[in-house]
């Protein structure tokens, strides 16, 4: 099982990382949309989770979420967004565009590792 982070901070991806690591899954990690979608097109049926920042350059994480949520090869991928967007307009505006979890910067690796697995269907919500 593979879980796709994309984030434009090399060090936030690398804390992903680490809670992907624990949980005995896959890495993966783009820096933008862009980067996120080539990874996509070569990977995406082993991909089971996307972990997406919304500001980022070339693709922000709201564009590239409606380009995958429309797209039938990728649609059915979970996305959770990890961001610093707290505003509730951004969180409706992203559960809209097909997110299904949502956890604002800072966080905690517990928090993360919750959301990782409430979005794998695998915690409770």
């Amino acid at each position: 099982m593979k879980i796709l982070s994309v984030d434009d901070s090399r060090i936030l991806r690398q804390i992903v990382k680490n809670a992907v690591e624990i949980l005995g899954y896959d890495f993966l990690e783009a820096e933008n949309g862009k980067k996120a979608f080539e990874i996509l097109e070569k990977e995406g049926a082993d991909i089971s989770l996307i972990l997406l920042d919304w500001n980022m350059p070339e693709m922000d994480g709201i564009s590239f979420l409606k380009k995958i949520k429309s797209d039938e090869r990728f649609k059915n991928i979970p996305v959770t967004m990890l961001t610093t967007e707290g505003e509730k307009t951004k969180m409706i505006e992203a559960v809209k565009a097909g997110a299904k979890n949502y956890l604002t910067k800072p966080f905690t690796q517990e928090n993360l590792i919750t959301k990782i697995q409430e979005s794998l269907g695998m915690g409770m919500f």
